[in-house]
């Protein structure tokens, strides 16, 4: 085994963003994260009401802009503290906060636009659930991906539909499955996110949501530890029933085995979380997330093991 991943420009042993985006674009590219004010279908009755159980008032958005300010105010203020460490670098309108497909199309063509006019802006990342983009909306997003470089975020969080409703997702698994097929169809690329750590999943329940994954046409995952937050509905249920958190070593030991299922092609966007200090209930560790990271790679390089890994052992056993 080399050094390093071939789909990673550094010492990390998976696909990582920075290498995905350079061999894209041949440069730095920044994600600028906005909060266009959005709502959720899971919160104000559509599907469901209060949302999941682990989501703040932020709506997942807690290092987005202002959505007090307007959308470009947002996107030049963050533009402006991130140019001072990566002068050269483009961006990427990151749309994260809350549910961000679900507006009139009209009032999505405006916010994106008001985006991609900006300078340096290549492309738009999209965070939404699998049943809040319609027809129409999904026809928009076709030519949208002709004009930018599209990307679509999609929370699934977990395939074990206990936990599910546990969390209070209000959408089933083949509805995930179906809007994934439908943005294929469209060349659309599709990264999705999961949760580690729900309330009562074991390791093989995180294992086997990825190993649903990596069945389907996806281009992408984001891994996030469970973060108990402050005056949320999870916190309540913390309080009351002390479920287990997982351990940093548990979780670095959930995250490499995961990792070893996946296709080596599927890029990985994020690995673990960073909650604001002042909301995080648990687990105390993930405020060290630059320790957390370096804790995966050092254990990969100990275990001699990389991305796909299992994949490849399969196969040489057929």
């Amino acid at each position: 085994m080399e050094n390093h991943f071939r789909y990673s420009n550094n010492n990390k042993r998976y696909h990582t963003l920075d290498y995905e985006y350079r061999k894209i674009f041949h440069q730095k590219i920044c994600k600028i994260s906005l909060d266009a004010n959005f709502s959720c279908p899971n919160i104000d009755g559509t599907v469901g009401y209060g949302g999941c159980i682990y989501c703040s008032k932020s709506g997942s958005g807690e290092f987005a802009g202002n959505k007090e300010e307007s959308i470009e105010n947002q996107f030049l203020e963050i533009k402006r503290k991130m140019q001072k460490k990566w002068p050269n670098a483009k961006y990427i309108g990151y749309f994260q906060a809350h549910t961000n497909t679900y507006a009139e199309v009209n009032t999505l063509k405006t916010l994106h636009n008001k985006i991609l006019n900006q300078e340096g802006v290549v492309g738009l990342s999209i965070a939404t659930r699998p049943d809040a983009i319609s027809e129409e909306c999904l026809n928009y997003l076709e030519e949208l991906n002709k004009r930018t470089y599209l990307t679509i975020e999609l929370g699934l969080q977990t395939t074990k539909e206990a936990t599910s409703k546990l969390i209070n997702r209000c959408h089933s698994l083949s509805c995930f499955e179906n809007m994934v097929k439908k943005l294929r169809e469209k060349n659309i690329n599709v990264v999705v996110h999961i949760i580690n750590g729900l309330p009562y999943e074991t390791k093989e329940d995180m294992l086997n949501t990825v190993k649903y994954l990596n069945t389907l046409d996806i281009q992408g995952i984001k891994i996030h530890m469970l973060s108990v937050l402050k005056d949320t509905s999870l916190e309540k249920l913390y309080q009351k029933e002390k479920f287990h958190i997982l351990t940093k070593e548990e979780y670095i030991d959930i995250v490499i085995n995961q990792l070893e299922y996946l296709r080596e092609e599927i890029v990985i966007h994020r690995i673990t979380g960073d909650p604001k200090v002042e909301d995080l209930v648990e687990p105390h560790w993930l405020i060290k997330k630059f320790c957390v990271l370096n804790d995966i790679d050092k254990e990969m390089v100990k275990r001699n093991t990389y991305q796909g890994k299992r994949l490849q052992k399969e196969k040489e056993v057929v």
